[in-house]
This record gives C-alpha cells, sequence and structure tokens, in this order.
C-alpha cells in the first residue's frame, strides 16, 4: 500500500488565519482523513517559527 499526501492548503489556511482570535477550534471530520496530520502541519510550523524567535532573541 503506497502513502499518499493529500494537500489540503484550505482548511490549513482557515485554521491558521484564525489561530489568534482566542476562540478553541474544534477539527470534526469523518475517521481517518487526515485531521492529525492537518494538526500536526500545525504544530510543525509553530516550532519552526518559535525556534526562529529563540534563535533571533
Amino acid at each position: 500500500m503506497e502513502n499518499k499526501i493529500i494537500e489540503r492548503k484550505i482548511y490549513l489556511n482557515k485554521l491558521i488565519n484564525r489561530k489568534n482570535n482566542g476562540l478553541i477550534k474544534i477539527v470534526t471530520i469523518i475517521r481517518r482523513c487526515g485531521k492529525s496530520f492537518l494538526l500536526d502541519s500545525i504544530f510543525t510550523e509553530y516550532l519552526s517559527i518559535f525556534n526562529k524567535n529563540q534563535i533571533d532573541t
């Protein structure tokens, strides 16, 4: 079985654009559709920005 990555840029951008509005985000979709992968993408981006800010200061 081949692992195929489907980029969900629309959903990812919607979550990123709304991340600092003070509300809790709940991602509800059918099973095994990539929720964890989507959240991992956001977390990885956050860590890269956080690490860059730590190095600059």
